[in-house]
């Protein structure tokens, strides 16, 4: 018997061998289809390839496509665990033709690949084809040798595909096995086609027509082939099962469900461990893709599953978390086809043991209040809407578990009445809102917010999308469409845009339509709505429109090496300084990042050179940035740092770098840096590439701030740096590692040379060196003398001397230096009773048209306009002396 990794290999191998290029898997978050929630066929990626949008090196491709059908329009997950062939998570074995092969190859490798290769019976197949595709029957009666009675014409849309309203479409031809008369059921289109004995097992689809608005067709200039056949279906006909979960890859995982649980597989709870099986694989694969749980979007859907996986477990009598403990099963099963199973294996684990262990509360209260409600009700009686509402807004309890848990004692929820209250509810919080201090205009990101519902960032892992334009936003005001030169606000359904948030500056980039471009200046969020703020280059852009949205890939790369760099500058200087520091802001832009922490004193020049250093130590190590999401409290319990700026709620994103020893943070010791973060990073700390600390300054009491270069421009900083280096030892006829020594050498020089001048400008000052000539003034001795040339910081010791030379008396010195007038006084101790330079200096300044002075009894300084009339100063502080005995 086959396995179903044995059937997947036989699959793609025979295609290989038939010339097409066997193509890995693409994530199942589309990046080229703004409609899609998830990847739910193998064409999806393909898609700019039937339109003609892309071209690659091969026009022919295999693959095996993981898919997910669990949101939006193509939404399995209510059925999941209850029949044979639902599922959340499934795999498409396809081929395709772009411009090669058409209807007859495709019909023929089809029928060769299952009765040859797979070994079915002819005689156990049957096909539909479009009721007036001729072209087709003709084919498979050629090929197959198929009677008419074995070709059935079907003429509704189930054998018509179309991409969408307008565009490629064709018919399709379906294979379908005849399981056998002993099931109950009819053949495709006949009325008992419902039944389980005609099950399609594969999907060809001829893309040849090209649809228009009004409805008329022209043949496509290149047709092409998509196919499609879910591994789980072919792999139970092959294994002899008429049950998708008796096949061998989810009979395994069901069996490490009923170990996990110590439960029988096929006993009362067969129903949970299929859910348990099904789910697992869902959120393990959207986890390895960058899906987060969360409370909106991609993430709530994910949250959706494991949450129902998670309820299942604990219906089996589970106490403790389970579903990350089936992990290692699903890895062995299907890591070798999907590596990246294996590469997010640890982060699946502690997501899933993280989301459960906080679940485990909401769940057990929310059961026995659901409980309590049902108690009040008649029996049998559906819950009504305003209950359910409760559980869910009061005690966290969502809605579809609800509705599960009703569903195994046949009632439901009053859906109405939760949609009433619901809406009641944001009746009040926006009436909330608008009286909150927002500005008025911004009551339309609301309005936009409660319509379409948040944006939906794809950018932590990407910096290209496709995505649909829901709101264009020009003077406050919503606006059908805007032309070249409007500047417009674009909103849109998912954006690889980063924005402005917790330090980080919002993206620029492209917005493309097919009628037009717009080049994005910032990007902001509001009310969970991220705002682009563009002006149209080219064309026109309209509301409803698909759209390209490019980041400026190098700009993101330099921010988000200035974030990650901010990181472990914050660890270091935690290491370096003390405990105490703590982020007080930051900015991260793409030519420089900026950070304001804690800190009493300046950073000593020994103490950058510590921290730089150590920044750079962890940038070679090159470890891997990791990403997990849990819990504020949980996150903290780990020593992880808040950012400064950032808001959290329930869940926060937790990013860690960097290894070492055991003095780290994190369940192992060994992280170097663990922070709160909502911001883009670096994949692997390498990438930063290189940290320049320019200087420390103080930026408020108590707070300093560095900034810092990385990258390239770090690396342009230190070669400018060097070259400066270079030109200094050249003028300096030295060393480059002799400069310092070599200026310290001159400085002293320097200092030397100018005592020496101030002592030569002194002897001038006082004549030469020789003995001053005093005046008596009624017994006071008193010297005044102008100078030039004596600044006013050589004053001071200038009046000591004279007065030192004088014995008793006073000296008054009027001197002017570089344009500026300065007067200074000097009494000796002996006359300070009588006599007081202060005064003496007031007097002066008075004289010479200016005001004030002051100082000491003994020596006093001011300043003064000019020294115009220095004569009638010396006789001002003269008659002021004589005043005085």
């Amino acid at each position: 018997m086959p396995s179903l990794n044995d059937i997947r290999s036989t699959f793609l191998g025979y295609f290989e061998r038939n010339g097409h290029r066997v193509v890995d898997s693409s994530p199942l978050v589309p990046r080229n289809d703004p409609t899609l929630m998830f990847t739910n066929s193998g064409m999806v990626q393909f898609k700019n390839l039937f339109t003609g949008i892309e071209t690659r090196d091969y026009n022919r491709a295999t693959t095996a496509q993981k898919c997910v059908r669990a949101g939006g329009k193509h939404n399995d997950l209510d059925n999941v665990g209850y029949t044979a062939r639902h599922h959340t998570f499934f795999e498409m074995l396809g081929n395709f033709s772009f411009g090669d092969y058409f209807k007859s190859d495709a019909i023929g490798f089809a029928w060769e690949l299952l009765t040859r290769d797979f070994g079915i019976p002819r005689d156990r197949l049957l096909v539909t084809i479009y009721h007036t595709d001729d072209e087709a029957a003709e084919i498979w009666k050629k090929v197959a040798g198929l009677p008419d009675h074995k070709i059935i014409r079907i003429p509704t849309s189930d054998n018509f595909w179309q991409m969408g309203p307008t565009g490629p479409c064709g018919p399709c031809t379906e294979i379908f096995f005849d399981h056998g008369d002993q099931i109950w059921g009819g053949p495709p289109g006949s009325a008992e086609e419902d039944g389980d004995r005609f099950i399609e097992i594969w999907n060809l689809v001829f893309m040849q027509n090209e649809q228009f608005e009004d409805g008329s067709m022209r043949a496509l200039d290149m047709q092409s082939i998509d196919t499609g056949m879910g591994l789980e279906r072919i792999g139970a006909l092959l294994q002899g099962k008429h049950d998708n979960y008796d096949t061998d890859l989810m009979r395994s995982l069901i069996e490490a469900s009923a170990h996990a649980t110590s439960s029988d597989p096929d006993g009362p709870g067969k129903v949970h461990h299929r859910v348990i099986a099904d789910h697992l694989r869902s959120t393990s694969f959207l986890i390895s893709d960058g899906v987060m749980p969360s409370n909106e979007g991609r993430g709530y859907v994910l949250r959706r599953i494991m949450r129902r996986a998670m309820r299942h477990a604990h219906m089996l009598g589970a106490h403790d978390p389970v579903m990350h403990r089936l992990v290692p099963s699903l890895v062995q099963q299907m890591g070798a086809a999907y590596p990246e199973l294996n590469r997010a294996q640890p982060l699946i684990e502690e997501t899933l043991r993280s989301e459960e262990t906080r679940f485990r509360q909401t769940l057990d209260r929310g059961l026995r209040l659901l409980d309590e409600e049902l108690a009040r009700l008649p029996e049998g009686a559906n819950l009504p809407g305003e209950a359910a509402f409760k559980l869910y807004d009061t005690y966290g309890f969502p809605l579809d578990l609800t509705q599960d848990a009703l569903r195994e004692q046949g009632r439901t929820v009053d859906t109405a009445g939760f949609d009433a209250a619901m809406a009641e509810q944001k009746a009040k919080a926006r009436a909330a809102w608008a009286g909150s201090g927002e500005t008025k205009d911004a009551a339309i990101w609301y309005d936009l917010a409660e319509k379409h519902g948040a944006t939906e960032f794809l950018g932590y892992d990407s910096v290209e999308a496709e995505g649909q334009i829901v709101a264009l936003v020009t003077d406050g005001a919503e606006a059908d469409e805007a032309k070249k030169g409007d500047t417009v606000q674009i909103v849109v359904n998912q954006t690889p845009f980063y924005a402005e948030a917790g330090g980080q500056v919002g993206d620029t980039g492209l917005i493309r339509t097919e009628s037009g471009a717009a080049r994005v200046t910032d990007t902001r969020k509001i009310a969970g709505v991220f705002v682009h703020v563009a002006e149209v280059t080219t064309g026109t852009i309209a509301r409803g429109q698909g759209a390209q949205l490019s980041v400026d890939r190098d700009r993101r790369d330099m921010i988000r090496a200035n974030h990650s760099a901010t990181h472990l500058l914050h660890e270091a200087l935690r290491r370096t300084l003390g405990e105490h520091v703590a982020q007080r802001g930051s900015l991260n832009a793409p030519d420089r990042l900026r950070f304001d922490f804690s800190h009493n004193h300046a950073v000593t020049a020994e103490e950058a050179a510590r921290i730089e250093a150590e920044v750079n130590e962890f940038i070679r190590q090159n470890s891997r940035v990791e990403t997990r999401i849990m819990t504020p409290d949980d996150a903290r319990g780990l020593g992880a740092q808040a950012l400064f700026g950032e808001k959290y709620g329930d869940e926060v994103r937790v990013v860690s770098m960097g290894h070492q020893g055991n003095s780290g943070k994190g369940t192992d010791g060994q992280t170097y840096s663990l922070e709160l973060c909502g911001g883009t990073h670096v994949a692997r700390t390498g990438d930063i590439g290189a940290f320049a600390l320019l200087g420390d300054s103080a930026s408020s009491a108590g707070v300093r701030r560095i900034e810092a270069l990385t990258g390239q421009a770090a690396l342009a900083h230190l070669r400018d740096a060097d070259r400066q280096l270079g030109e200094i030892a050249g003028v300096l006829k030295a060393q480059a590692g002799d400069v310092v020594n070599r200026v310290r050498a001159l400085a002293d020089e320097r200092k030397a040379l100018a005592n020496e001048v101030a002592q030569l400008k002194r002897q001038l000052a006082m004549g030469g060196g020789g003995a001053t000539e005093a005046k008596d003034i009624g017994g006071v001795r008193f010297i005044g003398r102008k100078v030039e040339g004596v600044g006013g910081k050589e004053l001071g010791p200038l009046v000591d001397e004279m007065k030192a030379q004088l014995g008793s008396g006073a000296v008054l010195v009027l001197a002017e230096a570089d344009g500026k007038a300065t007067v200074a006084a000097g009494v000796t101790a002996d006359l300070t009773g009588q006599i007081s330079a202060v005064s003496l200096v007031q007097a002066a300044t008075a004289a010479l048209g200016g005001k004030g002075g002051g100082g000491r009894p003994d020596r006093a300084q001011g300043g003064a306009p000019s020294l115009e009339a220095a004569e009638a100063a010396f006789a001002e502080v003269e008659k002021l002396i004589g005043d005085s005995l």
